[in-house]
């Protein structure tokens, strides 16, 4: 397996820096407190990165916004995460039940190459739309995979599920895939590839 140290991640080519992708937001919840660990996991490093690949479908999905949902705009809440940062995480939870929402070491998160985002809309005023639950609350009402279940039960209402649509639609036709247990969540491209093929950042 290939690694770079995230320390010389801007050395890379194969990197871009958030800061590069026009007309989107940027809000790295681990490089402050605002996250479920509660911490700032990120500094000193500079986490604004993806692989080049994921920095172009990022750029593709906010094209899409702008022609069909001019009112919205692309928020990137994380991107690149070390891995180290995933063991820190791994570690911290290592006792608990919501363990299941990391990748465990041994495979490794697609974030930590770069090729997945967390990501939520704005509005307007640059509010978050209501998508039902935050970014990072662990629990089935944030499960893409029981949004049918939650409408019936009342647990989630029709605005909030249209809501998450409308960014799966957009991650969606700009080359990632989402997971069953996080909204919030998108892979680009093929798992077995990235892991094979790409480069991890430690």
């Amino acid at each position: 397996m290939r690694t770079l140290l995230c320390e010389n991640i801007a050395t890379s080519p194969d990197f871009r820096h958030l800061s590069t992708i026009a007309n989107v937001r940027v809000d790295l919840r681990y490089a402050s407190a605002n996250n479920f660990m509660g911490r700032d996991m990120y500094s000193p490093l500079d986490c604004a990165w993806l692989h080049a690949e994921a920095a172009h479908g990022i750029a593709l999905a906010v094209a899409w916004l702008a022609k069909q949902r001019s009112d919205v705009t692309l928020c990137i809440l994380d991107a690149l995460r070390p891995h180290r940062v995933q063991l820190a995480m791994w570690d911290a939870l290592k006792y608990g039940d919501l363990q299941k929402y990391l990748a465990p070491p041994e495979r490794g998160s697609i974030h930590s190459y770069g090729m997945a985002v967390d990501v939520t809309l704005l509005n307007a005023n640059g509010e978050e739309l209501d998508m039902g639950t935050g970014f990072d609350e662990m629990s089935e009402t944030s499960h893409p995979e029981h949004e049918s279940q939650f409408l019936q039960t009342g647990d989630l209402i029709a605005e909030q599920v249209a809501n998450r649509h409308l960014l799966r639609d957009a991650m969606k036709a700009s080359g990632f895939h989402g997971i069953a247990t996080e909204w919030w969540h998108f892979d680009c491209g093929d798992r077995v590839r990235v892991r094979s093929e790409f480069a991890r950042i430690v």
